[in-house]
């Protein structure tokens, strides 16, 4: 048994990425998330007018249990 993180904006899901651990799987998807922040803040300052940071929501997840 693994566990996987599964994305509910776009049904994305990494594939590759099987986790031992739920909180193996938890603490991959809070660095997703960081970088989804992060990365938000750089368009808005790179340029505001056409990536307003107003109203950004974190993309919802859901960690799995998958067969390996």
């Amino acid at each position: 048994m693994g566990f996987k993180v599964q994305w509910a904006d776009d049904g994305f899901d990494d594939e590759d990425a099987i986790f031992e651990t739920e909180a193996q799987a938890e603490a991959y998807a809070a660095d997703q998330l960081n970088n989804f922040r992060t990365g938000a803040e750089v368009l808005h300052l790179s340029n505001p007018g056409d990536y307003p940071q107003d109203g950004e929501e974190d993309p919802e997840y859901a960690i799995v249990e998958v067969d390996e």
